[in-house]
């Protein structure tokens, strides 16, 4: 089983009366760095390891330019952020338990960076997922196929394909031979591995 962890900033949090007091510039305002809605997918697998660049080109949605976000092409998370989450994005890519007995779901956390003044609140998510590797046909060929057997596998969230292997995402946990027998039932494929 491989992991990623998406974070998503959910709230935004700002305290003028904080700033005016003790900030150099006392009308900074809300945070810059980022926006309500932003998403970050952090992965380690094949040549991907983005928890070492501290979530560079990370980014897949925003409102901006993600030039202008942090975790975007320009430059990697806020070090105020950083701080505050990587930890759990960390055990995350890991296969741990983000916060077990704190959260409802052991594979959440909700966090914030630092920054007293102007917080940003992030929702931190470990996604479980298998890679299967088939061969015997092109699978852009038998993608629909493919793709139907395997929602019918309970447990099974989204399919993604990609150029070499399918990322099957998983709700909960689902057994190698049950992915296995559902691919090869399509009758033009077979799994070569699962990672």
């Amino acid at each position: 089983m491989q992991h990623k962890v998406k974070v998503t900033v959910i709230d935004k949090k700002l305290y003028p009366d904080l700033q005016a007091q003790y900030c150099a510039e006392p009308e900074s305002g809300m945070c810059s760095c980022y926006n309500v809605g932003d998403e970050f997918i952090f992965e380690r697998y094949g040549t991907a390891d983005d928890f070492w660049h501290m979530g560079l080109n990370t980014l897949k949605q925003t409102v901006h330019k993600a030039e202008d976000i942090a975790g975007g092409t320009g430059f990697p998370h806020c070090s105020e952020a950083w701080d505050a989450i990587s930890r759990y994005i960390y055990t995350g890519l890991q296969g741990g338990s983000i916060m077990q007995g704190w959260m409802n779901d052991e594979k959440v956390m909700i966090a914030c960076c630092s920054d007293g003044t102007r917080p940003v609140i992030f929702k931190i998510e470990r996604m479980d997922y298998k890679v299967l590797y088939i061969d015997g046909a092109d699978l852009n060929e038998c993608r629909s196929e493919i793709e139907k057997a395997l929602r019918q596998v309970d447990g099974v969230g989204e399919i993604t394909f990609r150029d070499e292997y399918v990322e099957v995402y998983l709700q909960k946990a689902v057994s190698d031979e049950a992915l296995k027998e559902a691919v090869e039932k399509c009758g033009k494929c077979s799994v070569v591995k699962i990672d």
